[in-house]
């Protein structure tokens, strides 16, 4: 649903983009066909953009389900049961058992998010004054 979101609001910025009223003006039968041939490369750049934070999103969501006790099984290796157990131990002394799942889990999200920043500033294009 919000992948459907982003690129229904990303196409409609799009059609209305100088070149596909232009492209109508003109007369070209098959606007509607040359406004997805160009909006769609367009949009996707949009969509790949938000993948990561979305992938962060999951991951966090998954670990704190696996805290609560609700999320994959005991037995499977996950962040939030890491630091579930570790909890246990944390006034006893031995506080890296918690402190390092979390930490990696911070950093797991961090690197994700900046991924997507990285992709969306090296996926938007620049435009120069003066080119419309």
């Amino acid at each position: 649903m919000q992948y459907a979101r982003t690129v229904r609001g990303s196409t409609l910025v799009e059609r209305s983009k100088e070149y596909v009223q232009a492209a109508r003006v003109i007369g070209v039968r098959a606007a509607a066909h040359h406004a997805s041939a160009t909006c769609c490369p367009t949009c996707s750049g949009r969509c790949w953009c938000s993948r990561p934070s979305r992938s962060a999103t999951a991951i966090i969501i998954e670990a704190t389900l696996s805290f609560l006790g609700v999320g994959v099984p005991p037995t499977s290796p996950s962040l939030g049961t890491l630091i579930r157990v570790g909890n246990d131990f944390l006034f006893s002394g031995e506080w890296w058992i918690t402190i390092f799942p979390g930490a990696v889990l911070v950093l797991i999200a961090l690197s994700v998010n900046l991924l997507g920043d990285w992709l969306r500033d090296a996926l938007q294009s620049p435009v120069a004054p003066g080119d419309h």
